[in-house]
């Protein structure tokens, strides 16, 4: 991201309104949401990330003179325009949901508060980067979950769509829940783990699979791993893999994290009699992992089969998010400022498809927490300048079918703003933290839903409600719509 200008990095629609803008000197203060519509694979939630590239992307805005030069050669933009860009540079305000946050459909993950020429070039970046990491990250949660405490490590770099997506997608692999990647690069670049152990072709190029392990071991005795089924993973590899464990504990240099990797063939089957040969040689301890096109699906039936496997390499699978390989988020305009009152004046955009209707106005998010238990209730989605007060009863209800209401008492919840600001009139304020300091404020945040939440299948559904302000301005609007489509129909 440092070493590359990704000003240009946006759909030409951008640049030929922002144009429009510029002839018809409009550049009023515009309020754009980033959000999405559904949760990927099925989820009951997803995770925030993609942060840290945003900011990135914004301190850097600006148009050199080869980014200058390629528009004027394009023949679509104006000297004078042209000339404003030279001189561009993000004014605005941006608040966001930190990353590693819990996150549902219908939520601003994002707001951009902005002069409209600045709000609208940003969006297609914007939404390249959070749609791909909440992409990685959400089904990397995923197969966490599936392994129920067993280590995941990311190993999908060379399936993975091109270098960035290897990149970032390790680095949200790694928010999601991943003890290390493969990819070294990334490794570099975000401070994480890197871990990995042999190919089949280290073991093919000694003259037999002994030697081969044997050679692993004095080179590496401290992560060693042995690939077991290059040849035959219980008469050869698994035999073998234990004679050098022997070899290693009598030189009194076996250390903790030793074992077996497997790769191939009914994972169930041979982890289960690979962990019987170990435990009877004596080696209780060893790590079994296990890779070959794995994903939370096949993990969660090999727990269910009672596979011996306490550690897994998810490669392509997680790192191309193959079965939902997009995230959906939009970038709709839900407000504009009057600069004569300094108010927002609400915008909407109309659907027939229900889910499709935006929510106007300048909005924020509440997580609301049981205070006994400290689980999630539900998420408002409220206006700006309306109060809560954990000393006053709390009404919440959905949205759509309104019917369906709960009353919250005085003192029986604890009430989260969710969003932070990134951007104060085009200075960064926020700092983002580590990723792997991101990755254990997520783990928190998980604990902070119902086990039926986290269901890989059919899970539960959390409640996204709209405060009685914001219901009665987005009914106001519709209202008003369809008064005025009626008149000019009339």
């Amino acid at each position: 991201m440092s070493v590359r200008n990704l000003t240009l990095m946006t759909d030409l629609y951008e640049l030929t309104m922002m144009q429009g803008y510029f002839k018809e000197g409009n550049n009023q203060t515009a309020v754009f949401d980033v959000f999405y519509r559904t949760n990927p694979s099925g989820n009951g939630f997803a995770i925030m990330a993609g942060l840290e590239q945003v900011i990135e992307y914004v301190k850097d805005l600006h148009f050199g003179d080869e980014e200058i030069a390629y528009l004027k050669s394009t023949g679509l933009f104006d000297e004078d325009f042209l000339d404003y860009l030279r001189n561009f540079r993000f004014s605005g305000d941006i608040y966001a949901i930190p990353e590693g946050t819990v996150i549902f459909p219908r939520e601003p993950i994002v707001k951009v508060i902005a002069p409209i020429m600045e709000a609208q070039l940003v969006e297609t970046a914007i939404l390249n980067i959070i749609n791909h990491q909440c992409l990685i990250a959400t089904k990397t949660s995923r197969v966490v979950h599936a392994a129920r405490g067993d280590g995941i490590m990311e190993f999908g770099l060379r399936r993975a769509q091109g270098p960035d997506a290897g990149i970032y997608g390790a680095r949200a692999a790694m928010i999601g829940g991943c003890i290390g990647t493969s990819n070294v690069l990334a490794g570099q670049m975000f401070d994480v783990p890197v871990k990995g152990t042999h190919a089949h072709s280290w073991i093919m190029s000694f003259p037999d699979e002994l030697t081969a392990f044997r050679t692993y071991a004095r080179l590496y005795p401290t992560s060693c791993i042995l690939l077991v089924d290059t040849y035959d993973t219980l008469r050869s590899g698994v035999p073998n893999a234990i004679t050098v464990f022997k070899e290693l504990r009598a030189a009194g240099n076996l250390h903790k994290g030793y074992g077996i990797r497997l790769d191939s063939g009914d994972l169930a089957y041979l982890s289960k009699k690979a962990k019987a040969m170990l435990d009877e040689a004596g080696f209780t301890d060893a790590v079994i992992s296990a890779s070959s096109d794995l994903d939370e699906d096949l993990i969660a039936s090999l727990k269910t089969q009672g596979a011996a496997i306490n550690s897994w390499g998810v490669g392509t699978r997680m790192i191309t998010s193959s079965d939902c390989p997009a995230f959906g988020g939009v970038y709709k305009l839900v407000a504009l400022k009057d600069e004569a009152t300094g108010t927002f004046i609400p915008k909407i955009k109309l659907s027939e498809n229900t889910e499709k209707v935006t929510n106007p106005g300048n909005k924020t998010v509440y997580r609301i927490y049981g205070a006994d238990t400290g689980k999630m209730i539900a998420d408002l989605i409220a206006l700006t300048d309306e109060e809560y007060s954990e000393s006053q009863p709390l009404l919440l209800f959905d949205p759509i079918d309104t019917w369906k209401k709960t009353r919250l008492a005085p003192h029986t919840y604890v009430i989260r703003e969710l969003p932070v600001q990134i951007f104060d009139k085009g200075r960064c304020v926020y700092q983002s933290p580590s990723v792997m300091e991101i990755r254990d404020y997520c783990f928190k945040e998980l604990d902070t839903l119902w086990d039926e939440a986290k269901r890989l299948t059919n899970p539960h559904r959390a409640h996204i409600d709209l405060s009685s302000k914001l219901h009665a301005m987005k009914n106001e609007l519709l209202e008003a719509v369809d008064t005025m489509t009626h008149s000019q129909g009339r």
